[in-house]
């Protein structure tokens, strides 16, 4: 059950390899959506269809990825999404990227070097408003920020709501909420709105885009009760009622039709 997946306790200790960020995403999708059935996966054929497409090799971390959830658009698809595999393509600044994510309406990239291919969980560089950065250290917590975050955005934004919180409120935020162990990120949009870092309760997940004053807080509740509490939690100005539908002219992001629809 939601209410009793925390994320901040799953990944204590943090991610040390491939198998504990699959068993996550296993666990979390059971928590949050449904659970990951053999069909979840991209079939074998089209990765080595896009493969021969690229010529290229997909990275272990990336092909796992693909097979574990790659028809889970619920999980990856609402936002920023993963890619199909036959939507990969190779982006030719910063000595080549195999790009496997993109910013909805292609404001940014997320993606591999092509110097890196070879590795079986390569880095992830994200093509920020700063040019190309170091993103996350592996493509398997690439992919676990994947699920969070298109989570956190998905389900129509009936159970989302934001708010940017002053200073005071940002200090406050560990002893309200558990920091989740999982390393800290630039946001494409810019070094003002880095670094990002998550926390969590049972049934409620916290993302915190940046650590400046009035940084934006994106939240979700398994329940509407749930969101209601997180918010009641953080006094501030919150861009949505608990149970109003969410407007486009609302969101402190530019908002895709899958998130919308």
């Amino acid at each position: 059950m939601v209410d009793e997946f925390d994320v901040a306790q799953a990944l204590r200790g943090g991610i040390p390899d491939r198998a504990r960020a699959w068993a996550f995403v296993r666990d979390f999708a059971a928590a949050w959506a449904e659970p990951l059935a053999d069909g979840a996966g991209t079939r074998a054929e089209e990765l080595e269809r896009a493969e021969e497409m690229l010529g290229l090799t997909l990275p272990t971390a990336l092909r796992e990825a693909y097979s574990l959830l790659g028809t889970r658009h619920d999980l990856t698809g609402n936002q920023d999404p993963l890619l199909r595999p036959s939507e990969l393509f190779v982006h030719d600044e910063f000595g080549g990227v195999l790009v496997f994510r993109s910013e909805n309406q292609g404001c940014a990239f997320w993606g591999v070097r092509l110097r890196d291919l070879g590795q079986d969980d390569p880095p992830v560089f994200v093509q920020s408003r700063d040019g190309w950065v170091r993103y996350l250290e592996r493509v398997s917590l690439a992919c676990i920020e994947l699920v969070l975050s298109e989570t956190l955005l998905g389900g129509g934004g009936r159970l989302y709501n934001a708010c940017e919180l002053p200073a005071s409120l940002i200090r406050e935020l560990p002893s309200r909420f558990a920091p989740v162990e999982f390393p800290e990120y630039p946001m494409w949009t810019g070094k003002e709105e880095s670094p990002v870092c998550w926390f969590s309760a049972p049934g409620k997940l916290l993302r915190l885009d940046g650590l400046s004053d009035h940084s934006w807080l994106h939240v979700r509740g398994s329940t509407f009760a749930d969101l209601e509490s997180l918010c009641a939690a953080l006094p501030g100005h919150w861009v949505r009622g608990y149970s109003e539908p969410l407007e486009a002219d609302e969101l402190p992001f530019e908002a895709s039709e899958g998130l919308l629809g």
